[in-house]
């Protein structure tokens, strides 16, 4: 196992390099650069000072240079400084906004494990009933959803129509004024729509899997043997069946852990929640080439490391994998 995991590893690198030399050309391939939105903001601009903001950001070199130096810098960790006004280190957004996406996502994949995993359970267990009917209803409906029409959706019902919940950001205006358990009940207010919808969509998938690897688990031989010496159903469920049906559920929430720090960009866009999301949206409309490959290097190391913790874990959920 551990030779595997050096080799992987390794090969990590070649992978970031080749991931990275894609991402820096194709986010070039839109047209213009940040020194026009400077032109656009401030028509008075000079040529030359448009001239000085090109060559200070390397623009006035070919492309493949400026990787190279971008390259040269992210070796040492120096991701740069943002091409916005007030250009501050990469890092220090990236750290600003981190908490906040990783609060939102961590409550909503413990929300998603929650109720997934009993759903997809039953649904199989009770295959055919009115209770598998309905919640595969559920689940098809969450697949069809899309995330920014339910966003805009829950944001009319309950914050508008109903005015029972806050439609943006994190707090109210007098959160500073409130009690310690107002200010936990104001976040908790807030945070409902965007956490329901960044783990609809998931729960709807996971409980799918769970379902379908549990119908394929209880046809096995050895659960009508374990049957037949009289062990209990449920014991038989969730001893025998369950544990040999998470591979699939190992897989998501593995790759559930660069969404943990990546944000999602149409929820927080659309809820005004000052996560990655939202950040990366920022640095997209703002051609802030520094920003973007920062959150794209980021996402792209969690991805990879994800996958090989899911390899790693596959061993540990079905003894019959094995790496050596």
């Amino acid at each position: 196992m551990r030779a595997y995991v050096v080799r992987r590893l390794m090969l990590m690198l070649p992978m970031m390099i080749g991931i990275t030399l894609i991402s820096f050309f194709i986010i070039h391939l839109a047209p213009g650069d940040p020194t026009e939105l400077l032109q656009d903001l401030n028509p008075n601009a000079s040529p030359e000072t448009v001239k000085k903001l090109r060559e200070l950001y390397h623009l006035d070199k070919p492309i493949i240079a400026q990787y190279f130096l971008w390259l040269s810098e992210i070796i040492r960790l120096d991701f740069g400084s943002s091409f916005s006004m007030d250009a501050r280190p990469v890092v220090d957004k990236i750290i600003e906004r981190i908490p906040v996406t990783l609060l939102l996502n961590s409550i909503s994949l413990v929300i998603v494990m929650a109720v997934a995993l009993p759903l997809g359970v039953l649904s199989a267990v009770r295959r055919h009933s009115a209770f598998d009917r309905v919640t595969t209803w559920l689940v098809f409906f969450g697949f069809a959803m899309p995330t920014f029409w339910m966003a805009l959706l829950l944001m009319m019902v309950f914050g508008v129509w109903l005015d029972w919940l806050p439609i943006s950001g994190l707090t109210s205006i007098n959160h500073n004024e409130l009690s310690t358990w107002g200010k936990l009940t104001d976040y908790a207010w807030h945070l409902f729509m965007p956490t329901l919808v960044a783990g609809f969509t998931s729960l709807a998938g996971l409980s799918r899997f769970t379902r379908q690897n549990m119908l394929e688990v209880i046809r096995q031989d050895y659960v009508t043997t374990a049957r037949a010496k009289g062990l209990s159903e449920g014991v038989v469920i969730y001893k025998h069946c369950l544990k040999n049906a998470m591979l699939p559920v190992v897989t998501i929430m593995a790759l559930s852990i660069p969404g943990l720090i990546g944000g999602s960009v149409i929820f927080e866009t659309i809820y005004s929640i000052p996560g990655m999301g939202q950040l990366f949206y920022q640095g997209v409309m703002a051609r802030d080439y520094p920003l973007i490959m920062g959150i794209l290097v980021m996402g792209s190391f969690l991805t990879l490391f994800a996958n090989l913790l899911a390899d790693v874990a596959y061993a540990f959920v079905d003894p019959r994998i094995h790496y050596e």
